[in-house]
């Protein structure tokens, strides 16, 4: 792919990505697609970026401020939470609230309606090779079941809450970020998975790690140079033996690292814009449960993938 060149409006910082040198001071539009991967004033996504990444934070706190639904639902866990001391109690109707909020704060939002799942992972002692949080490979469903391993050590409840004002004030500001990264702007720009990106991404994580993340995986897919709709489509083997050709764990050793990936994401999204992921919705949250079509009937079952053929990866 020949080098270019965006002619920076004014002094921007600059970013190379597989041979493409991309200033971050002007937005850059796709002419083929007519999608500008840009904030509506022109500000580049690698601008707004990191900008908010300097204290997103504050960045999120001020977003609720502005929203009063993620205000009332702040305010509601923050009432109740010393209250609950069970398993049970956070998943009772009347801390629905709580539960979002505190689902929302481990990027779990997605698995709010599937009950058995989220009973599972706040029930089960974590560290049983047994548990679905340890047996699923899931690096975020285990850091949840972590987080509540006291009631999972002792079959859902505990004799005082683990909600500690420490931790209280904790998941407050994962919510916060969680909705800021998740808000139509961000996702349309690309901002708010660059954010969890740089949040989330550790240098202790392994390929099957990122693999097991939605959004970890869809900035690396990105910055390899693969497509992630299609990638998607591949069989699980297939998509590690690719990703072990691109991949070098090496590069998120340092907080400067994940940042400079980041922004490779950001860059190569200016070249070749994606359709963003379409934000969940109340069917989607009461579309599962318990009955067999909620994601643990994925356990013990043996599916195959249907395709007659590997579709072909388009690379940028």
């Amino acid at each position: 792919m020949a080098n270019s060149m965006w002619k920076c409006a004014g002094q921007g910082h600059i970013v190379a990505v597989r041979g493409i040198v991309v200033s971050c001071c002007v937005a850059v539009t796709n002419a083929r697609s007519g999608l500008m991967s840009g904030s509506i004033s022109g500000t580049s996504p690698i601008s707004l970026y990191l900008a908010a990444e300097k204290d997103e934070e504050t960045a999120a706190a001020n977003y609720t401020k502005e929203n009063p639904t993620i205000q009332n639902e702040v305010t509601s866990f923050e009432e109740s939470a010393s209250s609950i001391t069970s398993a049970a109690d956070l998943m009772s109707n009347k801390n629905y609230t709580a539960e979002q909020v505190v689902l929302g704060a481990y990027n779990l939002s997605s698995i709010s309606g599937e009950t058995a799942l989220v009973k599972d992972l706040l029930t089960q002692d974590p560290t049983s090779s047994k548990s679905v949080a340890k047996s699923s490979g899931n690096a975020t469903w285990l850091a949840f079941a972590d987080a509540f391993s006291t009631w999972g050590q002792n079959g859902g409840s505990a004799s005082a809450s683990p909600f500690t004002s420490d931790t209280i004030s904790s998941i407050v500001t994962k919510f916060e970020e969680s909705q800021y990264e998740s808000s139509t702007a961000n996702q349309n720009s690309g901002v708010g998975n660059a954010l969890y990106f740089t949040r989330n991404m550790t240098s202790s994580m392994s390929l099957a790690d990122i693999m097991s993340n939605a959004t970890l995986l869809k900035v690396v897919e990105t910055v390899s140079g693969f497509n992630p709709d299609q990638f998607g489509a591949l069989d699980y083997p297939e998509q590690v033996r690719l990703l072990q050709n691109k991949v070098d764990l090496s590069d998120f050793s340092t907080p400067e690292g994940v940042q400079k990936y980041a922004e490779q994401y950001l860059a190569m999204l200016q070249i070749n814009p994606q359709t963003p992921d379409t934000p969940i919705t109340m069917m989607d949250l009461f579309g599962g449960g318990t009955n067999s079509n909620g994601i643990l009937a994925l356990f013990g079952s043996s599916s195959s993938s249907s395709s007659s053929g590997s579709p072909e990866l388009s690379m940028f």
